[in-house]
C-alpha cells in the first residue's frame, strides 16, 4: 500500500460558491468529494487539513508552516501532495525545497486555475496528476499541473497562459 499524505491549504481548488453574495470563497473543502470520484487502488490517502486560505492571503509564516508540516509527513509516508492556491504556490514550493533540499520522498504541489465547482475546472485533472506523480517521481519537490511535472526551484506561474512553466521558458516569451 502506497501511503500519501495530502496537505490541504486552500486556494481556488477549494473555493465554493456563496449563492447569497455571488462570491467564490474558501469556506468548505472540495477535496474529499474529488477523492471520492477517483479509483485509488493500492493507495492510502492521509488527509491533513492544515488551512483553507486563498494563497494571496498567505504570509511567510504560512509558507513556513506548510514547509514544516511537509517535513513532518515526509518521514512517515511514501509521498506528500500539497494542494495549494496557484498565486503563491511557487513561494511555498521554494520554501519546502530550501528547508528540505531533496526530501526523502517526492513532494508534489498542485492546485487549480478554475474552481472545482465550475464546469470547466482543472481541479480533478491536477489532483489526479499529482497523485500519480508522487508515486513515480524521484525524491524532490515539484508542481504537477496541466500534464506537466516541474521541479523546484525554477517553476513559476505563467499568468498569461494560466499554467506553470520553468522560469527560463517564461523569460523566452
Amino acid at each position: 500500500m502506497y501511503r500519501i499524505a495530502m496537505v490541504s491549504t486552500g486556494g481556488t481548488i477549494e473555493k465554493t460558491y456563496n449563492e447569497f453574495d455571488g462570491l467564490l470563497v474558501n469556506a468548505l473543502s472540495n477535496l474529499d468529494f474529488i477523492l471520492a470520484q477517483l479509483v485509488l487502488t493500492g493507495v492510502e490517502i492521509f488527509r491533513v487539513p492544515l488551512m483553507n486560505k486563498d494563497s494571496t492571503e498567505m504570509s511567510d509564516i504560512d509558507h513556513e508552516l506548510i514547509a514544516k508540516t511537509v517535513e513532518l509527513y515526509t518521514a512517515q509516508h511514501d509521498g506528500v501532495v500539497v494542494v495549494h492556491g496557484t498565486d503563491r504556490l511557487t513561494e511555498t514550493g521554494e520554501r519546502i525545497e530550501q528547508r528540505l533540499g531533496v526530501p526523502r520522498v517526492p513532494v508534489v504541489l498542485t492546485g487549480a486555475m478554475r474552481p472545482f465547482q465550475l464546469r470547466n475546472t482543472d481541479a480533478i485533472q491536477n489532483v489526479t496528476e499529482a497523485l500519480l506523480a508522487v508515486q513515480i517521481a524521484p525524491p524532490g519537490v515539484y508542481v504537477a499541473m496541466h500534464n506537466r511535472l516541474l521541479p523546484f526551484p525554477g517553476a513559476v506561474k505563467d499568468r498569461r497562459h494560466g499554467t506553470f512553466v520553468m522560469a527560463a521558458e517564461l523569460e523566452k516569451g
